[in-house]
């Protein structure tokens, strides 16, 4: 059956369309081809891609490509700065507001699973970023350990000490940084949720059927991004010395490992190795993410037709806001 484009771009705009699948599955290449089509604006759900000066490792779209196709939230932030969950909720909010008043229809299209949830479920009434209270607690860690940190955390909020493992320094400093400035902890104030997203959602994930096509497609990308240049993309980031390993900037996958071979942790062989395990691994976690997506349709990438699949998924009746919020 053929798909009367006019019709189908009328019946969505009604809502906004979400675009997800694990790493190097075809996302892009899908949102710029329904692009083609229909009468969408992207919005870019990557934490990666809002940095700038980070395009290879990042699998950035080209000039070219965004000259054709723009993306909203690409190259919005330096990469000492911080972007959190919920700086992406507000700019998407209003994003899709304006691209709704312009007429066309929102396309978001990523693989950052937080983002995606913090927009369509709401998130937690939680303060911005203090600068002094995180250099004190950077300092403290520095010479007590994080262990010490970790600790001080159990003893104020039990809950998130549990969750939050003690190596991990940028969400053990976040929770301990919301307490030192409201007097409250991360389990109490979660109880308190900015709205979710309050428009009809369809939800298309991307992915090859088979895992073991991702995992080789994953492989051969990240040699890709190594042929174009990436360790000089590293090094130009490190040069500036302003940057380090605990930012999120620099903890993204591929640059993380990068950034050690390059200070002479690593050898070559070691950081490509372990730069693709860990692209593998935040592909699972992705994939995870998805299994519990409320009214998810799974789009084989690796299918000639599936562009005609996630068209015909659009057809369909929209998420209702509530299957989110409920």
């Amino acid at each position: 059956m053929s798909i009367d484009i006019a019709e189908l771009s009328e019946h969505l705009q009604q809502g906004v369309i979400c675009l997800s699948g694990p790493t190097a599955a075809g996302k892009t290449a899908l949102a710029m081809a329904l692009a083609k089509k229909l009468p969408v604006e992207l919005i870019s759900v990557d934490s990666a891609l809002i940095y700038r000066d980070m395009d290879i490792g990042t699998a950035k779209p080209t000039s070219e490509e965004l000259a054709v196709c723009p993306h909203h939230l690409i190259d919005i932030r330096d990469p000492a700065e911080v972007y959190s969950a919920a700086d992406f909720r507000s700019d998407a909010l209003v994003l899709i507001k304006k691209i709704r008043e312009r007429g066309k229809i929102p396309l978001l299209v990523g693989g950052t699973m937080l983002y995606f949830r913090a927009l369509l479920a709401g998130l937690s009434e939680l303060p911005a970023a203090d600068a002094a209270i995180r250099e004190k607690l950077q300092l403290r860690a520095e010479s007590e350990g994080w262990a010490v940190l970790h600790q001080a955390l159990c003893a104020i909020d039990p809950v998130a000490g549990a969750r939050i493992h003690p190596n991990d320094p940028q969400r053990l400093l976040r929770a301990l940084e919301v307490y030192e400035i409201t007097g409250q902890t991360m389990t109490q104030l979660t109880q308190t949720q900015q709205p979710g997203l309050m428009l009809p959602t369809w939800q298309i994930a991307v992915a090859p059927a088979d895992r073991k096509i991702l995992h080789q497609r994953i492989e051969q990308r990240f040699q890709l991004m190594l042929d174009a240049g990436f360790a000089d993309e590293v090094k130009k980031l490190r040069d500036r010395g302003d940057l380090h390993l605990d930012l999120p900037s620099m903890r993204s996958v591929g640059y993380r490992q990068m950034w050690l071979h390059l200070q002479g942790e690593l050898s070559a062989a070691e950081m490509k190795d372990k730069a693709i395990i860990a692209t593998r691994q935040l592909a699972k976690r992705q994939i995870t993410w998805l299994r519990s997506w409320p009214g998810l349709t799974w789009v084989d990438s690796l299918n000639e037709g599936y562009e005609t699949t996630a068209l015909n998924a659009l057809r369909k009746a929209p998420l209702a806001p509530q299957e989110w919020i409920k």
